[in-house]
C-alpha cells in the first residue's frame, strides 16, 4: 500500500477489500451508456479507470469495447479486480503519480474516489495522461438518505468518520474551481437500487474505510447496532432481502490546452 494515501484509505480498504466487493453496488447501466456517448468510448479508444478499487466501474467500461487500464494503489483491492477482469491491465499507482505516458489515454474515469485525492496534483496528472480534448468523468454512488432506514443507517455510521474525507462535504470541488486545465463540470444523476440480504448490508457498512479502521470492539458494536436497525425498522425487519437506494452523481469535463 502507498504511504501517500490517507490512512483510512490505505489501511481501511486493504483490510475491507472483500467486504467492499461484496457490499458495494455497481453503477447504473444508463450511466455507463452516457459515459460511452460523452467520452466517445469504443474499440478505438483507451480509458484509464483511476483508483479502480475492485473493478466496479472498470467492468462497466469494459462493456463499451474500449481498451481499459486500471490503476489502483491498494494491492488487496487490485487483486480482486485482476481476478474478476483478467483482460484488464491493472497497475499500482496513485492519482498524483499515474504510471502512464503523457497523452496515452482518451478518457479518465474516477469512481467513489476523487474526494481522497490531493486535487490539484491529481488534476495535473490526469491532464498529463489525457490526449488533447480527452474527457474526465467522476462518479459517486450516494446512499439515498431521504429513505428512513437509510438515513438512520447513516446516522449510526457518521460519528465514526474522524478526519476521513467524504464526497458529501463538497471539498473536492475546490481543485476544479482553481484549475485552468479543465473546463466546467457538467452534471447528471441516475437512480438505482441495490437489493441484498441483511448480511450483505453489514458487508456494505464494513467496507467503509473508517469503519474498517475502528478498534475491533467499537467496530463490532457498530455492526451490532446496524443488525438491530435491520431487525427492528419497519422498512427492513423480517425481510430476507432489503433495498438500499442510491443516487449516482456523475460529473464530467474535458481537458483544456
Amino acid at each position: 500500500m502507498n504511504s501517500e494515501l490517507h490512512e483510512a484509505a490505505a489501511h481501511g480498504f486493504s483490510s475491507a477489500a472483500a467486504s467492499y466487493e461484496e457490499g458495494r453496488p455497481t453503477y447504473p447501466s444508463a450511466a455507463g451508456a452516457m459515459l460511452a456517448r460523452e467520452l466517445h468510448l469504443g474499440p478505438r479508444s483507451a480509458v484509464l479507470d483511476l483508483a479502480a478499487g475492485t473493478g466496479k466501474l472498470t467492468a462497466l467500461l469494459v462493456g463499451t469495447g474500449a481498451r481499459v487500464v486500471a490503476v489502483e494503489p491498494v494491492a488487496e483491492m487490485r487483486a480482486i479486480l485482476e481476478g474478476a477482469l483478467p483482460g484488464v491491465r491493472a497497475l499500482p499507482g496513485t492519482a498524483e503519480a499515474i504510471p502512464l505516458e503523457a497523452g496515452s489515454v482518451d478518457a479518465v474515469t474516477v469512481g467513489q474516489a476523487f474526494h481522497w485525492f490531493r486535487g490539484d496534483e491529481a488534476l495535473e496528472e490526469i491532464h498529463r495522461v489525457l490526449r488533447l480534448g480527452g474527457g474526465l468523468a467522476l462518479l459517486w454512488n450516494d446512499r439515498d438518505t431521504t429513505v428512513g432506514w437509510v438515513r438512520r443507517l447513516t446516522e449510526l455510521m457518521e460519528p465514526h468518520r474522524g478526519d476521513a474525507p467524504g464526497y458529501r462535504s463538497g471539498a473536492w470541488r475546490a481543485a476544479f474551481e482553481r484549475t485552468t486545465l479543465f473546463g466546467p463540470l457538467a452534471y447528471a444523476e441516475y437512480r438505482h437500487v441495490h437489493r441484498m440480504s441483511p448480511e450483505v448490508v453489514l458487508a456494505r457498512v464494513a467496507s467503509v474505510s473508517f469503519v474498517a479502521l475502528l478498534p475491533e470492539p467499537e467496530r463490532e458494536r457498530l455492526l451490532g447496532e446496524v443488525r438491530e436497525l435491520l431487525a427492528t425498522d419497519p422498512e427492513t425487519r423480517g425481510r430476507s432481502e432489503v433495498e438500499l437506494p442510491y443516487r449516482t452523481d456523475v460529473y464530467r469535463t474535458r481537458r483544456g490546452v
